[in-house]
C-alpha cells in the first residue's frame, strides 16, 4: 500500500502522543511537517517532536501539494477554521475533537468534505481500544441481551490544576459537554447506534475561574454542569451528567444496562472511562443479580461482579502513553481500500449535534430532536494491525 503524508496545525499539549504513536506505523503514515501561529516556538516544539520541517504558516502547510492529510490540533473555537481551509486545499481532514465548536459548523465541514470528495475524520478514537471493543463484541454476541438504558457520568472540577493552558475550557466550544462529551457519546454511538431526541437542564456554579497555572481568571461562558436524557434509536434511553463543578465522585464512568445483564466502567476518575483506551470491564448477569439468592451463606456478604477479560489491542490505562491517533491510521487504511473510516466525520456531526442538543434543550427547556444519523462503525479486528 501507498503511505500518505501527514502535517500537523498546531503542537501544542496533545501532540506529543499523536506523533509518537504515528511514528509506530511508518509504512501507513509519514509526518512531513508541522505548522502553528508562532513560527519561532513551533521551531522548538518541532525539535522535542522530532518532527524535520516547519512551515513559516498554515497558509504555506495547506499550499504544499506533498500534504495529504491535515491533522488539525488546535482549540476547538477553531476547528472549523482550519478544518475548512484544509478541505479547500483538496486535504483530507483528522481533526481533535470536538468536529467544530458548533453543529453548524459541523455540517459545513462534511458538506465540503462530500463536495471534494474528501474524508474527513476526528477524535476521539478511544473507542477503538481493548475495552470498548470487548464490550461492542459481548454487545453483539446478545450476553447481556437487549440494551434497553445507561448511564454516564463525567465529573471533576475541572482540569486547570493539572493542564497548562485551559482558558478555552470555559469559552463557546468547550466546556464539561463539548470537551468530554466526545469520549462518552462516541463510545456510546460505536456500541449503541444513534441518538433520535434528547432533553437536559444545567447550570454553572460560577460566574467566573481562576486558573492557578496560568495565574488569571478568566470568565464563565459556557454552563459547566449538565445532566441529560438521550433516546436512542435503538430504543435504550440513557442518562448523562458532564460537569465542572464536582470536586469528587465514586460514581462509575459507565453503566449499560441489557435485558440479560450489565456492563459497567466501575473506575470513579474523572479522567478513566471511555477517556482512556484499556480499564476493567464488570459483568454481572441476571442469574447472579444481588437479591436473587437470599438469605446469602453465613459470611457471605455480597456477590461479586464478574471481570470479562480485555486483552485485545489498544489497552492502555494511562495517558502519557496511550494509543490516540490509531484513528488516522485507520482512516488512511480506509482511503486506501475504499470503505468508511472508524472515526468517521457522519458520526462526529451527530455526536455533535447530540451534545450541543444537550445544551440547546437545557436553555430552551425542551426536547430536541436530532436531524442527523450516523451507522455504528464497523467492530475492530482483534488482529488489527497486528499483522
Amino acid at each position: 500500500m501507498k503511505k500518505m503524508k501527514v502535517a500537523l496545525i498546531g503542537v501544542g499539549d496533545i501532540s506529543n502522543k499523536y506523533v509518537d504513536n504515528l511514528k509506530q506505523y511508518p509504512k501507513i503514515v509519514e509526518i512531513v511537517g508541522c505548522a502553528a501561529r508562532d513560527y519561532e516556538k513551533t521551531v522548538k516544539r518541532a525539535q522535542e517532536l522530532g518532527i524535520d520541517h516547519v512551515y513559516e504558516s498554515v497558509d504555506a502547510l495547506l499550499a504544499d501539494p506533498e500534504v495529504e492529510v491535515v491533522l488539525n490540533l488546535t482549540v476547538p473555537e477553531v476547528h472549523a477554521k482550519y478544518n475548512l481551509a484544509a478541505l479547500r486545499a483538496g486535504k483530507h481532514v483528522y481533526t481533535e475533537k470536538p468536529l467544530a465548536a458548533t453543529f453548524a459548523e459541523g455540517k459545513q465541514i462534511m458538506d465540503l468534505a462530500a463536495e471534494k470528495g474528501l474524508t474527513v475524520c476526528c477524535a476521539p478514537d478511544t473507542f477503538f481500544g481493548s475495552r470498548l471493543q470487548t464490550m461492542r463484541e459481548q454487545i453483539d454476541a446478545g450476553t447481556i441481551g437487549r440494551i434497553t438504558g445507561g448511564e454516564v457520568s463525567m465529573l471533576c472540577h475541572g482540569w486547570e490544576f493539572v493542564h497548562p493552558n485551559v482558558a478555552f475550557y470555559y469559552r463557546p466550544g468547550g466546556g464539561p459537554t463539548l470537551d468530554m462529551g466526545p469520549y462518552y457519546l462516541t463510545a456510546l454511538v460505536s456500541l449503541l447506534g444513534p441518538v433520535e431526541a434528547v432533553t437536559a437542564m444545567s447550570g454553572r456554579s460560577t460566574e467566573t475561574r481562576y486558573l492557578p497555572l496560568m495565574d488569571k481568571t478568566v470568565p464563565v461562558e459556557i454552563d459547566t454542569h449538565v445532566t441529560g436524557v438521550m433516546r436512542f434509536a435503538s430504543g435504550a434511553i440513557v442518562t448523562a451528567t458532564f460537569s465542572f463543578d464536582v470536586w469528587d465522585s465514586i460514581r462509575p464512568r459507565m453503566e449499560l444496562y441489557g435485558t440479560d445483564g450489565v456492563f459497567i466502567m466501575a473506575e470513579p476518575d474523572s479522567n478513566g472511562g471511555p477517556n482512556i483506551f484499556g480499564g476493567d470491564l464488570w459483568l454481572r448477569r441476571k442469574q447472579d443479580f444481588r437479591w436473587g439468592k437470599m438469605p446469602r451463606p453465613e459470611g457471605v456478604n455480597d456477590i461479586p461482579f464478574e471481570t470479562v477479560p480485555c486483552d485485545r489491542p489498544f489497552n492502555e490505562t494511562g495517558h502519557d502513553r496511550n494509543s490516540r491517533g490509531i484513528g488516522l491510521v485507520d482512516q488512511v487504511l480506509a482511503i486506501q481500500e475504499g470503505r468508511q473510516a472508524r472515526a468517521n466525520g457522519q458520526m462526529a456531526l451527530h455526536v455533535l449535534e447530540v451534545l450541543e442538543g444537550l445544551v440547546n434543550a437545557a436553555q430552551e427547556e425542551k426536547w430536541v430532536r436530532m436531524t442527523t444519523t450516523c451507522n455504528r462503525p464497523d467492530a475492530l479486528p482483534a488482529d488489527f494491525l497486528q499483522k
